[in-house]
C-alpha cells in the first residue's frame, strides 16, 4: 500500500489524521450494458474520485501519459451510471497529485489497449495501492474474459474506446528521446498545451 502520508483531508478519523474517501465513478460506454448487466457484463468506463476531482486513463497515440483529471461523475461522451466507494486514503491533495505524477508513467496513451491495458487497469491499481482492495470485479469483467479468447475477438473490439475528453489536463512524466523533437512538433502540440504536470529527470517505466 502506498505510504505517503498527509498533512490535510477531508475526514477526521478520531486519531488525529485526516482522510479523503475514494469512489470509484463507473459509466456506460453503450447502452447495451442495460441488457447486459442482467448477465452479470457490461462495458465500462470508470475513474477515480478523490478531493474533489476525477482521474482516469484514456488512449492517444503518443509516449506520454494518458491520465486525465475531469470534474466527478461528467466525463465527457460516457453516460455516469453509479459509484462506489472503495475506502479512504490520508493523503493531502498534493500527495495524492504526487502519487499520480509517478503512477501516470506506467500509463502512457499509446499503451492503452481495450482488453489488456485499459481505464479499469487503472483504476484497478489505484484502488490497490491506496486501499490495498481492487475495484468490483463485474466493473472489468469482459476485459478478464476478453483476455482468455483474444485471438477469437475481431480486430474491431481490439482498439481503444476511451481518449482524453480534449481541453482536460493530463499527467505526464518527461520521457528521453522516445521521438525526435521533429515528430513532437509536427501536428501534435494540441496534446503538448493539454499535458498538466512534468516531472523532471523521471524514467520511464
Amino acid at each position: 500500500m502506498w505510504s505517503l502520508m498527509s498533512s490535510s483531508g477531508e475526514q477526521n478519523n478520531g486519531g488525529g489524521n485526516a482522510r479523503a474517501d475514494l469512489y470509484l465513478n463507473v459509466y456506460d460506454l453503450t447502452p447495451i450494458n442495460d441488457y447486459l448487466d442482467w448477465f452479470g457484463f457490461g462495458i465500462f468506463h470508470s475513474g477515480i474520485e478523490v478531493h474533489g476531482m476525477e482521474y482516469a486513463f484514456g488512449f492517444h497515440e503518443f509516449p506520454t501519459s494518458g491520465v486525465f483529471e475531469v470534474e466527478p461523475k461528467s466525463c465527457p461522451g460516457f453516460t455516469y451510471r453509479r459509484s462506489v466507494w472503495l475506502g479512504t486514503t490520508d493523503m493531502s491533495r498534493a500527495d495524492f497529485q504526487l502519487f499520480m505524477e509517478q503512477l501516470a508513467g506506467k500509463y502512457h496513451g499509446d499503451m492503452y489497449h481495450l482488453i489488456a491495458k485499459n481505464c479499469n487497469h487503472f483504476t484497478d491499481d489505484v484502488s490497490m495501492l491506496l486501499t490495498g482492495k481492487p475495484i468490483p470485479g463485474w466493473v472489468n469483467r469482459l476485459a478478464r474474459l476478453g483476455s482468455f479468447c483474444n485471438c477469437l475477438l475481431p480486430e474491431s473490439i481490439q482498439v481503444t474506446t476511451v481518449r482524453p475528453p480534449l481541453g482536460h489536463p493530463a499527467y505526464s512524466v518527461e520521457i528521453e528521446s522516445v521521438a525526435s523533437s521533429t515528430e513532437l512538433e509536427s501536428g501534435k502540440d494540441d496534446v503538448m498545451d493539454r499535458l498538466l504536470l512534468t516531472m523532471q529527470n523521471s524514467e520511464v517505466v
